[in-house]
């Protein structure tokens, strides 16, 4: 075998292919740069989603022509101190961003410094390096890539779609525009239609800037996080678990400024949102974590998206811990993005008129289909019907319309209003319960509004709650196997379950040491004993040891039985309930943990306020 070194051409061409990966990666590298260069304002133009053209210009401190001809060698740097490689607090520093996208690409750099008498430009194309020459330019920088992998085209049939790549580019504008709210960026280009994020300063630049990338919606149904432990601090705001995502593209997570898509972090969260949400849906949030640079090692990655930090174990549970405490210190609440789909389903459907059925209120015809007659004599330009696309409400009239034709006179069980201390309840959150409909919903009258209760959600949380907490004051029961189960494991996993043979024992599952290549379970949890692949639960606890160093794995098993034995022991769809039943739930939904939602992420309540009723029948 010949041994023989490879042309620098042929090194840089390689070393792209692990920082350049489609124009995305090109636009970070060079944002990163303006970025730490001191920039103001930034702005991106992109064409043909990044693959004919990418030209990032800023304003920040620039460079000369020599500086310009170090920037695109490999290994050159203005951000890194050799002697510390542990304390890195810039977004770039390994020197290999511009050399690796000239070796691909066609490359143009033009810069000037604030007291140059004049600005430099240099070009690259295709790892060839010409000599830096006079321009003109205000201070600051221009960096123009065109024809991205033109010198490497077999990595173009790698890319995707135009359009496709230019959402990939924006994905990576708007988190890094959420790192640093006191710059400016704008975003444009023959792709796409014109963004523009300005600079947020303030103490409210923050919120600000996250209501400019995710939006109002997102503010109105975020709750705030503010927590710190051994010198690491999270802050941020993460959305109520009714208002979430089918995906995880509408989080946003920061490690000193740095955006990152850790595994570890993104583990956390979803842990935190654990038994608030369903398992397909995901929350959203915009977290930042602060931490001494030394504690954290961002170079594990080419494109610096993971990072590795020296106690994993704590910043998952600062980050768990607090959501979860901010969680529950929310109490009830409901999204407003909830009380506007009710709302939305009671417009009424344009050019259409309801077709009438038999008579309806004093001899008068009767829409039918789920229209509803709003008024007896409707104000000019007021909707004279509704439709809620519902069958009408059975047993559902105040006393001082039940000898009305056309109505039932309203249950025992639907009449809660005729009880003395009808009105007891209006002050309290959820108000006073007035009726039950369809045999499951509640509704209940507030001082101001409507609120509507799904009574089967709302108790399967409550017993839920309650089985938790028992198992919390009680500890976990444990039921010993007549027979030890032996599992073969690799020595290092033997060891991992065997250093945390204390925790685990904690949760119910007493195992030790069998062996260099074996564990014995001896004990597990009783309300699994009968139900539990022991093999595979072992399995995954190793996998979580390796990964998260956590135990986490059998609390979450157990959670979800306890949430599976709520449902079924909850109030169940059909069941007429007696107005002080109605009463007590609402009370214990009040005074319940969680109760703003079930254990699969669903709503528990809806509240509409009067003035949007009013709205419906144009009263406002």
């Amino acid at each position: 075998m010949v041994v023989r070194q490879l042309a620098s051409e042929v090194i840089n061409r390689i070393a792209a292919g692990e920082v350049v990966e489609r124009p995305a990666s090109v636009v970070k590298e060079l944002v990163e740069n303006a970025i730490d260069a001191g920039a103001g304002s930034i702005e991106i133009v992109t064409a043909a989603g990044g693959k004919t053209l990418i030209r990032v210009t800023d304003d920040g401190s620039g460079m000369g022509p020599e500086d310009l001809r170090l920037a695109v060698e490999r290994h050159c740097t203005s951000k890194l101190d050799e002697d510390n490689l542990f304390a890195i607090d810039t977004l770039g520093f390994r020197g290999e961003a511009l050399p690796s996208i000239g070796a691909v690409a066609r490359l143009s750099l033009t810069s000037r410094t604030v007291d140059a008498d004049t600005g430099w430009a240099l070009s690259v194309e295709g790892g060839r390096v010409d000599e830096a020459r006079p321009a003109a330019l205000t201070a600051g920088t221009v960096v123009d890539v065109r024809d991205l992998f033109f010198a490497t085209p077999a990595r173009l049939k790698f890319l995707k779609s135009d359009r496709a790549e230019a959402t990939a580019i924006t994905d990576v504008v708007r988190r890094l525009a959420l790192a640093h709210q006191h710059i400016r960026f704008v975003l444009t280009g023959s792709d796409r239609s014109r963004t523009d994020y300005p600079a947020r300063t303030g103490e409210d630049g923050r919120a600000a800037r996250i209501a400019d990338v995710l939006g109002a919606d997102f503010i109105d149904n975020a709750l705030a996080i503010e927590a710190g432990r051994e010198g690491v601090g999270l802050s941020g705001l993460v959305g109520r678990p009714t208002f979430n995502r089918a995906n995880t593209q509408h989080q946003f997570l920061f490690v000193n400024g740095r955006p990152v898509r850790d595994k570890l972090l993104l583990g956390a969260l979803k842990g935190a949102f654990s038994d608030v949400m369903a398992r397909d849906r995901h929350p959203v949030a915009a977290l930042f974590i602060s931490i001494d640079p030394a504690e954290v090692d961002v170079n594990v990655h080419p494109a610096k998206a993971d990072v590795r930090f020296r106690d994993p174990g704590l910043v998952r549970g600062l980050l768990v811990g607090a959501i979860k405490a901010e969680l529950q210190r929310a109490g009830l609440s409901a999204t407003t993005t909830s009380a506007r789909a009710a709302l939305a389903a009671f417009q009424r459907e344009p050019d259409r008129a309801p077709a009438f059925a038999d008579a309806g209120i004093g001899g008068a015809p009767r829409p039918a289909d789920g229209w509803y007659r709003t008024q007896a004599a409707p104000a000019a330009g007021a909707p004279a019907y509704l439709r809620t696309g519902a069958a009408p409400v059975a047993g559902f009239a105040e006393e001082a319309q039940s000898g009305l034709a056309g109505f039932d006179a309203p249950s025992a069980e639907t009449r809660a209003w005729a009880r003395p201390d009808a009105d007891a309840g209006l002050e309290r959150p959820l108000g006073a319960a007035r009726a039950q409909i369809h045999e499951n919903y509640i509704l209940a009258q507030t001082r101001d509004g409507l609120v509507i209760v799904d009574a089967h959600a709302a108790h399967e949380r409550l017993v839920y709650e309650r089985l938790k907490d028992e198992r919390a004051r009680s500890g976990v029961a444990r039921q010993m196997l007549l027979v030890p189960e032996i599992i073969d494991l690799p020595a290092e996993d033997v060891a991992r379950l065997s250093a945390a043979a204390d925790d685990l024992a904690e949760t119910g599952l007493v195992l030790e040491a069998f062996g260099p290549g074996a564990i014995a379970v001896r004990e597990v949890p009783a309300v699994l004993a009968d139900r539990l692949d022991i093999a595979g639960l072992v399995r995954d606890l190793v996998d979580d040891l390796a990964e998260w160093d956590t135990t986490s794995r059998l609390a979450d098993k157990l959670d979800h039985l306890a949430a599976t034995i709520a449902c079924h022991g909850s109030v169940r769809t059909g069941r007429r309930l007696k107005p002080e039943e109605m009463d007590a739930l609402l009370r214990d939904m009040e005074a319940t943990p969680k109760a703003g939602q079930c254990n699969h992420g669903r709503p528990t309540f809806v509240e509409l306020k009067l003035a949007d009723i009013e709205r419906l029948f144009s009263r406002r």
